[in-house]
């Protein structure tokens, strides 16, 4: 496929290093990290024209429509999968930055049991994308700062939701960005470049996919944040997917797409800041379909565990305990208080519920603690790790 060539190119700029007035450590290294660097200047692309080729512009709308589709069956299903493919992609997304855990452990620190700190960062993700959803309709600057925020707020609450006041730059040293793969742009460019950013993606003249696919390489090169940066672009990648009536109802899981080719994904990034958006809208594109794949075969699990309470649910009809088993499809861990939360009702009513699908087969306890306990839907656990297993390899 060819490259569109009149796509703006970022620069580069030689900057000042400014070490530490404390530095350890071999005298031949402290010296190699004092002197210039060069540091990545943002194109501008607020009016820039994007140029695709003929099977590049194909691939595009074949995806598109492929999205499309996916949602539509989610409104045509008996049951929600929103919440579901939701935390799956929150998921898929982390795993890219390297922050991995079991569904059931992230589905446990969702319900405040916290010990493991990369679940503890996928919840918040969870929370960044779904504020990303909220935030869909109006996506500007002040929207991405807040996806941040919720994001970060725990981890990094001096930093969360504010623009970088530093320098960043990806491998090398974190002394200094000397021998660095790349260098961010310098911090004082970075509001300017976020609004020239806003003002592409508000934009209705270009194709939504390939726009989310641009707007997200830019973005990852500017490196708007000190950390958190991955994880705020693929939810700002939802929101453009949202704002662009793509999906209406249900997450698409993109990341779970990219996570089988990421050296791919990490060099169409690279090759975006020399003016060839193309790679990066393929890349998107072709994660799309095993994406796709890989939901559908999610939500086909989990309608058949779903089939088979109904056949062994002795509750009669209205009960709580039916309604309980719909909300499990979505939330396959709970407890008695999140559970009374979700059904409306007080947690003794809950627990009468969640007593009934014990006893038929429904739900396990996760440890044998009689205080502070918790239940899992094991059937639907298994799927979402079946989902994240398949996820490592790209489904034809």
């Amino acid at each position: 496929m060819s490259s569109d060539t009149t796509w703006p190119v970022f620069g580069i700029e030689l900057l000042d290093w400014e070490p530490s007035d404390v530095e350890y450590g071999p005298r031949a290294g402290r010296s190699r990290r004092r002197g210039s660097y060069e540091a990545a200047v943002p194109a501008r692309i607020a009016d820039a024209e994007l140029r695709l080729d003929g099977p590049t512009a194909a691939l595009v709308a074949e995806a598109s429509s492929e999205i499309a589709r996916l949602d539509g069956e989610s409104l045509g299903s008996l049951m929600s999968f929103a919440s579901l493919l939701l935390r799956t992609e929150a998921a898929s997304s982390s795993q890219i930055e390297n922050l991995t855990s079991s569904p059931k452990a992230i589905a446990l620190a969702e319900l405040g049991r916290r010990g493991r700190a990369n679940a503890d960062e996928i919840v918040a993700n969870v929370g960044a994308m779904t504020r990303a959803l909220d935030v869909a309709d109006h996506l500007d600057t002040d929207a991405i700062l807040t996806m941040h925020q919720v994001l970060m707020r725990d981890h990094m609450p001096g930093a969360a939701g504010v623009w970088r006041d530093a320098a960043v730059w990806i491998g090398g040293s974190a002394r200094s960005p000397h021998g660095a793969a790349y260098v961010a742009p310098r911090s004082d460019l970075v509001p300017g470049a976020m609004e020239d950013l806003a003002a592409f993606i508000a934009r209705d003249d270009v194709p939504a996919l390939a726009q989310v696919a641009v707007a997200h390489a830019q973005f990852e090169n500017i490196h708007p944040f000190p950390d958190g940066n991955g994880r705020t672009g693929r939810a700002l990648m939802h929101a453009q997917l949202r704002h662009a009536g793509l999906t209406r109802h249900v997450v698409v899981p993109i990341s779970a797409g990219l996570i089988a080719e990421t050296e791919r994904y990490f060099a169409a990034l690279t090759a975006y800041r020399s003016g060839d958006p193309v790679p990066i809208v393929t890349e998107v594109c072709e994660a799309v379909f095993p994406a796709l794949q890989n939901a559908r075969e999610l939500m086909r699990d989990v309608s058949d565990a779903h089939a088979r309470w109904v056949g062994i649910i002795r509750a009669r009809r209205g009960a709580a305990a039916w309604r309980l088993a719909d909300i499990l499809v979505e939330r396959p861990v709970i407890d008695s208080r999140l559970a009374a939360e979700l059904l409306g009702v007080t947690t003794a009513n809950a627990q009468v519920a969640i007593d009934r699908l014990v006893e038929d087969g429904v739900l396990d306890q996760i440890g044998r603690g009689a205080r502070d306990r918790v239940w899992q839907a094991v059937e639907v656990v298994e799927a979402m790790e079946r989902f994240a297993d398949r996820s490592h390899h790209r489904l034809v």
